[in-house]
This record gives C-alpha cells, structure tokens and sequence, in this order.
C-alpha cells in the first residue's frame, strides 16, 4: 500500500529553518522531520513512499541518495577510493521522490500522482506526528466503503474545524477559531477516485476537493484521541527537540 506525503511546501512560517531546506528536512534528533514520519508508517509494515515534492527538492534527493551509506557501517580504502559497505540499511523503504511543481498546491501534487496509486492510499503531510494506529485507521477506512477518510484531532483553538454527524463529515473547514471541535489531523486513507475531485494544479485538497467529497457524503472521520502535534512554529520544534532528546517522544511507535 502507498503512502504519499507531502513535502512541496514553503515553510514560510517556519523561515528561520526553511530558508535553506524544504520544511520536512528540519533536524529533529539528528534526523529529518520526514525520516520520523516515515518510520511511523514502516512501523505499521507500510514502506512503499511516493514523496510529493517542489521547494528545494534536490535537499530531499541528496538526502535519500546518501541515506545508505550514511545509516551503514563502512569501509574505504583512501588509496583506490573503493567502498564497500560492512553493514546494511535497515529500512525496506521503496521511495519515489516526485518533483511536483515549486508552486503547485497540495491538490495539484496529489493530481500529479494520481497515475501512481491503484488502490487505497495513505496521504500526510510533511509535518505532522503522531501515535495514530495506522493498521485501525485503513481498517476503519475499508469498513465504511466511502472515497475518503480524514483522521480528526482535538485542536488547540488555532486550527479550523471538521463538522461531523456522527463519523460523516458534512463540511469541511480550515483554519476557523472554534473550541471543543475536530480538525484534520492531516492522515488521510483515500481511494484513486478521491483524487478525481482535484481540479488543477492551484487546488488546495483541504478546501474544495474535501468539501465536495463531504457534500457528496464521500468523506469520512476517524478520530483520534492520542498524540498529535504538527510543526508549523519554532516553539512547537523546540518542544519536539526536548521530547526527543529526553527519550520522551510520543510519536516513537517503533522499537
């Protein structure tokens, strides 16, 4: 099964760290944020990775590139310049690094894809964790038959907000101030058809792709109760560096 994450964005909220690599190449533990995410999903045996890509792509490419050797046990000889590993990778990883516009929106990148997926896809986004149970998240996915599933989070106030009747979602909404309410918590399960509400490469996914799909009761909430948290402020980085650093890090779902 696929998992697409986007990884296209500016980061402008976070230009003090994005002003030289895309946002999910932030350092977090020696690692970049998109290493985390990925091995959330691996954790649950999902390993096969299409990574949505625009600004400062060659950053996500040379880190893939030079991953093997710099997560194996080496030997070099200076004087032939011959390498041979000792060790190998651990991560069984399949991963198709897609330049999908420096502009193009988060529906434009997934319209890109589209060719790529012929069954139910993950899609995330390039800055979130969490210790969702992914393998219940497909599960309630496949139960329900619908297009689309979003898992829904408790938010702090800044975020927009989900309106649901019972677990359909009937509208969709971004970035409205609203307390005890459910937001997208930016891991999606969608069937290829999802991707035929995409209209161009100016689409936003969060705003008509998902509110047509409400409308048409093609949308779906999974909600969840546990961890959360996205990286859209130095403050938010800095406590997921301290949770991380103090072997604290909820999102840490594997061994």
């Amino acid at each position: 099964m696929k998992v697409i994450i986007l990884a296209g964005g500016f980061g402008t909220r976070l230009s003090e760290e994005t002003a030289v690599i895309p946002k999910p190449m932030i350092d977090l533990g020696n690692r970049p944020l998109l290493w985390h995410i990925m091995k959330i999903f691996s954790s649950y045996g999902f390993n096969d990775f299409l990574i949505a890509m625009g600004y400062k792509s060659e950053a996500i490419k040379q880190y893939f590139l030079q991953l093997p050797n710099l997560e194996s046990d080496l030997r070099i000889n200076l004087g032939t310049g011959e390498i041979s590993k000792l060790t190998d990778f651990s991560e069984n990883w399949k991963i198709d690094l897609v330049h999908t516009g420096h502009d193009t929106m988060t529906g434009g990148r997934l319209k890109r894809l589209r060719n790529k997926i012929d069954g139910p896809t993950f899609i995330t986004y390039g800055d979130g964790l969490s210790n969702i149970d992914l393998k219940k998240l497909l599960a309630f996915h496949k139960s329900h038959g619908k297009l689309a599933t979003v898992t829904t989070i408790r938010p702090p106030q800044r975020f927009g907000v989900l309106e649901l009747d019972n677990n359909k979602v009937t509208r969709f909404n971004e970035k409205i101030d609203c307390q005890e309410s459910w937001i997208n918590g930016g891991f999606f399960v969608v069937e290829p058809e999802a991707l035929d509400y995409i209209e161009s490469d100016q689409t936003t996914w969060e705003l008509e792709p998902c509110n047509n799909l409400a409308r048409d009761g093609q949308l779906m909430a999974y909600k969840h109760d546990g961890y959360w948290q996205c990286v859209d402020t130095l403050h938010e980085l800095r406590e997921l560096r301290n949770a991380w650093n103090s072997n604290k890090a909820p999102w840490k779902v594997w061994d």
